[in-house]
């Protein structure tokens, strides 16, 4: 009978410590939030008198981020990754060509009937995050606050107006800044997180001009962030 109990005694203990294994290499090992998907309301700062935008100007963001907890509890981490980032904007800047020359205009869409009047923006983007999170490596459901800088490269970008004077689409135009960078912020709990881009330099580069002036307008993303593992 001694000996029953002392291999069950024997078996008990190498199953705690096959657990305690398992789990020391579990939170040695794991990380959070590592592929990205965000939806957003796309809006123009610094807008020039006269310049107003209409409908609903949408943003589809996913990617993938590489994150590296920095502390042993892990809540604590550095994010660096690469996505992709397609953006529309609805609004009543007419941009035409002229021979080889791009031209900008603040349309009265009433008196042209404008239909559609849009410019879309296609980046890839490369996003470092400062990240803490409450979660560990069996809690799916926690507290995030994750804060940091996304640089973008603008691979294509579209314009299109539709009026009942003319149709105009031109296809990667040079007065839009090819390099586009700002700050990020992410926070929420669980599934639904709150998201916000803000750009730090213009959309449009010294070639973009309404009249005399450049048009020097940033842009600000707000939405919704979706990670998964």
């Amino acid at each position: 009978m001694k000996y029953l109990i002392l291999l069950y005694a024997l078996i008990y203990w190498g199953i705690g410590m096959a657990q305690s294994i398992d789990n020391s290499e579990l939170y040695k090992n794991y990380r959070e939030d590592q592929f990205y998907a965000s939806v957003t309301y796309n809006l123009l700062n610094s807008k020039p008198d006269g310049l107003s935008q209409s409908g609903f100007s949408t943003g589809f963001h996913i990617g993938f981020i590489r994150d590296m907890p920095i502390n042993s509890d892990r809540d604590f981490a550095v994010g660096l990754g690469i996505g992709f980032s397609s953006n529309s904007y609805n609004q009543n800047l007419g941009i035409t060509e002229e021979g080889k020359e791009i031209r900008f205009d603040i349309l009265n869409e009433n008196e042209l009937n404008v239909s559609k009047n849009k410019f879309s923006t296609y980046l890839i983007e490369v996003p470092l995050e400062l990240r803490w999170r409450t979660s560990t490596a069996t809690d799916y459901n926690f507290w995030r606050i994750y804060t940091g800088f996304k640089l973008g490269y603008m691979i294509y970008n579209s314009t299109k107006l539709t009026s009942n004077i003319e149709d105009v689409k031109l296809y990667n135009i040079d007065a839009f800044n090819r390099f586009q960078y700002g700050l990020t912020l992410s926070v929420g709990y669980g599934t639904w997180n709150f998201h916000a881009y803000y750009g730090l330099n213009s959309i449009f580069n010294e070639n973009a001009r309404l009249d005399s002036d450049t048009l020097d307008m940033g842009i600000v993303r707000l939405g919704l962030m979706f990670y998964i593992l």
